[in-house]
């Protein structure tokens, strides 16, 4: 099958979609697809990479408006590729908007991964195009059922809309020669408004020497480094930056508990949390009426407490620190939980199948 994914960032750009795409594009490529990814470069030029039998095509970037990146490129391309399929990731007004307008494929999906929730005029203004977007759609995929239900845009077109969860790839073993200090509490993400770890750093001011490990960079950074020193934490929290694939099973390896003190939708699945649970950490979450609480689930893999809540964090922070049987438990739930659900080979099963009922929707047309 003749494949292309369209997108706005690829490898070596770090994200939850990111990693998603490429974790599929390659597995497709891998069982003799012919796979093609359409995204925006870093810069002006358009150039053409193969990266493990994946075609990467990215197209010359132009700007960014409400920050996603633009590239005139990228509708040429698109008017260009021909595909069986193509497969959009949402949002990503762009991307979807090249489609529309020029793309070819005979069939295509859609993957929303998310409402938009910050961005209040464009969200408005986009929505009416997202429609028609997901009329033409032959399938959309939700990473979870929560996220169906829980969305206004999802709900109307649960009808054709299909339940794929995202995946974990099996993680790594520690690097031996990089062995890291233990800490108590994990957290791994791009620095964004919505990962809500300011939540988690006046959380860690309720907890005496306890510590904290942050892995990842972002917008956020100087802010919440400036709130570790405000709130007393500075001392007991390691600012461990951009962290490479190789080398961050160690530090799964080396906490307790593993934190995704999300704040806001925007934080639709969590797909760090399955990292962790794979790597058979117990976690502890915020639910925020998506799919976080859908993938972890409360009493069971972790626990689950109530968004921008520092003292609910804190106290089940305090719970699990204070039980490493219950850790232990709960780990080890987490981790038959992704090895029954959130597998590469079971997603991708799962994708090919929405694949196939999409075209043969099309044999008749």
């Amino acid at each position: 099958m003749k494949i292309l994914h369209i997108y706005k960032d690829y490898y070596p750009v770090l994200g939850g979609i990111e990693n998603h795409v490429k974790l599929l594009a390659e597995a497709q490529a891998a069982r003799g697809h012919d796979v093609t990814v359409l995204v925006t470069g870093r810069d002006r030029k358009t150039r053409i990479e193969m990266l493990n039998g994946v075609r990467i095509i990215f197209a010359g970037r132009m700007s960014e408006l409400s920050s996603a990146p633009f590239s005139f490129e990228m509708f040429r391309r698109a008017a260009e590729l021909q595909a069986d399929l193509t497969h959009l990731q949402s949002p990503y007004p762009f991307g979807e908007m090249a489609y529309y307008f020029f793309g070819k494929s005979r069939a295509m999906a859609l993957s929303y991964q998310s409402d938009i929730v910050r961005q209040k005029l464009s969200g408005a203004l986009y929505t009416p195009l997202l429609h028609q977007v997901l009329n033409r759609a032959d399938a959309i995929l939700a990473s979870s059922p929560n996220y169906i239900e829980s969305s206004p845009i999802l709900r109307r077109w649960r009808s054709k809309t299909v339940v794929v969860p995202l995946a974990s790839p099996p993680p790594g073993p520690p690097p031996r020669e990089n062995q890291l200090p233990a800490t108590d509490l994990l957290f791994v993400g791009r620095l964004r408004y919505y990962k809500g770890l300011d939540y988690l750093l006046q959380a860690l001011a309720i907890l005496p020497d306890v510590t904290l490990t942050v892995v990842g960079i972002g917008p956020m950074e100087r802010r919440w480094k400036e709130l570790a020193q405000a709130v007393g934490v500075g001392s007991r929290v390691v600012w461990a930056g951009e962290v490479s694939d190789i080398e961050l099973p160690a530090y799964y390896d080396a906490c307790k508990i593993f934190v995704l003190p999300c704040s806001e939708r925007s934080e639709a699945f969590g797909l760090v949390q399955l990292e962790a649970m794979a790597a058979g950490k117990p976690v502890v979450s915020c639910d925020v009426n998506t799919g976080v609480a859908w993938v972890n689930q409360n009493e069971h893999t972790g626990l689950v407490v109530p968004p921008k809540n520092p003292q609910a964090l804190a106290d089940a922070l305090a719970r699990l620190l204070h039980d490493a049987n219950l850790r232990a438990r709960m780990g080890a739930a987490g981790k038959e939980r992704v090895a029954a659900e959130f597998t590469v080979e079971k997603m991708v099963d799962r994708v090919m199948s929405v694949y196939a009922q999409a075209l043969e929707g099309k044999k008749d047309g």
